[in-house]
């Protein structure tokens, strides 16, 4: 009688915002025991999340790069970023099913944390369902930022909204109005419109643009005083909530 080969189990890793101190004991354990480390990169590079984690994977360790075929910050809902990048989830889900099927456990290394903004939670969908499978926390890119930077977001009642750059001006604008703090992600070539809609509802002199938070090259300055270019992909900004906070010099 042929031996029953258990399914493998399905890991997503958080890695941490940069800095290999930020990765958290569960993450490192879970790294240096998985039989398979796939991670998400670009091109010709092998992404941020595996350069974190470079100290915790064991020789030997298979390893599994999941190139994306499109990096750009296009909407979601234009076909030609939504069409490649779903098939691309579903070659990369099936990929990693493979091993999951001869017993393979596959931990799967996702930025920040694997469920907020994470392209985990992609394969975490098609996969969860038909594999044992777990979210190991990590700490997220606002949270290394604002602590990186020393600046108290929010408190008490204040409440806070997590932004995506890439929407329209005027909504972004309206979402700012009727928040107290607020973290907007996705800055990358979106900068200048985010700076003219936090002008347009008076939150301009407070914002603080952080890029590479955490990181060895993390670098940080008010948003009114960064120039127009591009923001890098690892950038975020960051708008204080606490009003007339001691020391509040604004």
């Amino acid at each position: 009688m042929n031996a029953v080969v258990l399914k493998g189990k399905l890991t997503g890793v958080g890695t941490g915002p940069g800095d290999p101190e930020l990765l958290t004991l569960k993450a490192a354990r879970t790294i240096s025991e998985a039989d398979v480390i796939a991670f998400f990169c670009k091109k010709g590079s092998t992404g941020n999340g595996r350069a974190i984690v470079g100290a915790h994977v064991r020789p030997g360790t298979l390893e599994l790069p999941l190139v994306y075929p499109v990096t750009t910050e296009t909407s979601k809902d234009e076909a030609e970023y939504r069409g490649p990048i779903s098939d691309f989830f579903d070659r990369s889900a099936e990929e990693i099913a493979a091993y999951l099927d001869a017993g393979k456990n596959v931990a799967v290394l996702s930025e920040g944390d694997p469920l907020f903004y994470g392209s985990y939670m992609h394969l975490h969908v098609r996969l969860a369902s038909r594999y044992p499978a777990e979210v190991v926390a990590g700490v997220t890119a606002m949270s290394g930022c604002w602590s990186m930077t020393g600046l108290p977001l929010v408190q008490g009642d204040d409440i806070l909204s997590v932004l995506p750059g890439t929407l329209a001006e005027e909504k972004l604008a309206e979402r700012l109005a009727n928040t107290d703090g607020a973290v907007i992600m996705k800055v990358g070539r979106n900068l200048p419109k985010i700076r003219r809609a936090l002008a347009s509802v008076g939150k301009l002199s407070g914002a603080l643009y952080v890029e590479r938070g955490t990181m060895a090259n993390g670098a940080a300055q008010k948003l009114e005083e960064r120039d127009e270019s591009p923001a890098p992909y690892f950038s975020i900004v960051l708008v204080p909530g606490w009003k007339a906070r001691p020391g509040d010099d604004r």
